[in-house]
């Protein structure tokens, strides 16, 4: 038999430079410099950490690709967002996917600081961004930059793979009644689900960790985010919760042996309840093949 051959360190995806921020949707965009900095939590704290964390004179780019009135999901933005000091913000809006393959659009990216996605449905974002030499871009500096990229509501539940795009909220235990996709990449083998205790959107979350026990579920509640740095280190930010799915030692589930439509089963999940400030290491496993 021959032997496996050793993966070189030196080809190993390095650990991205980039931050992520998914914010789980409706988070607090009223300005307040006046606000204590020290204060363990504030309105727009968010917002403002995403601020905080931008490095270099780059512009901010609003996405608001998601939503069905564009304009307006942009102008929230780009209002909170020189509120908070920064000197540039570029709006970068595609409604076909032609308008994605434009150079000017690249250019601007290359320039960027930060990158907000706006909320709206997330199948827009994959479906007129995915593949595109733009997104491929956005991958590259994120990989290599000290560039933020942050969504919020459908913005967060893109940046993941699996991602979540279709789900009746009294039917998650339904098999089947939660449909997924592949989402922007930005995470892998990671679930996020937004609006989550408000919508009580834990059981579809186990849906989708039960088809796939190797992913790991985040669900955002309103006004809440996670920092995500090196690709794996979390930091939870806002006034909520952050909810923790992981089956990696799930013990059954009867997941693949029911029909479209019956409840499912899975027994021994861990789920963990984190606040504002809390800490998470996702357990990202090294890519086998090479």
């Amino acid at each position: 038999m021959p032997t496996p051959k050793k993966v070189s360190s030196e080809k190993a995806c390095p650990p991205p430079r980039g931050i992520l921020i998914a914010i789980g949707g409706h988070e607090d965009k009223t300005p307040n410099p006046g606000t204590d900095p020290e204060a363990e939590y504030a309105p727009d704290a968010i917002l403002r950490r995403f601020v905080d964390e931008l490095r270099g004179k780059g512009p901010v780019i609003v996405v608001p690709i998601a939503s069905e009135d564009p304009k307006e999901a942009a102008k929230d933005y780009v209002d909170v967002f020189k509120s908070l000091g920064v000197d540039r913000v570029e709006v970068f809006d595609v409604r076909e996917r032609a308008q994605a393959l434009d150079e000017a659009g690249l250019e601007l990216l290359n320039e960027a600081a930060g990158i907000m996605f706006t909320g709206g449905d997330q199948l827009r974002l994959t479906a007129l961004l995915g593949g595109t030499p733009w997104l491929n871009r956005l991958k590259e500096r994120y990989t290599h930059d000290e560039i933020v990229i942050a969504g919020t509501s459908a913005g967060a539940a893109a940046m993941s793979t699996p991602m979540i795009y279709q789900g009746r909220d009294n039917q998650g235990m339904r098999k089947d009644e939660i449909h997924i996709t592949t989402g922007l990449r930005f995470l892998h083998d990671v679930a996020i689900d937004t609006h989550f205790v408000a919508r009580g959107r834990i059981i579809r979350m186990a849906q989708i960790i039960a088809t796939n026990p190797s992913c790991i579920g985040l669900g955002l509640e309103e006004d809440t985010g996670v920092v995500v740095t090196q690709g794996r280190e979390i930091e939870v930010i806002g006034s909520g919760v952050v909810t923790v799915v992981e089956a990696l030692t799930s013990t059954t589930t009867n997941i693949h042996l029911i029909k479209p439509g019956e409840p499912f089963t899975i027994r021994d999940l861990r789920v963990h309840i984190l606040s504002n400030g809390e800490r998470y290491t996702l357990p990202v496993q090294e890519d086998m093949h090479s």
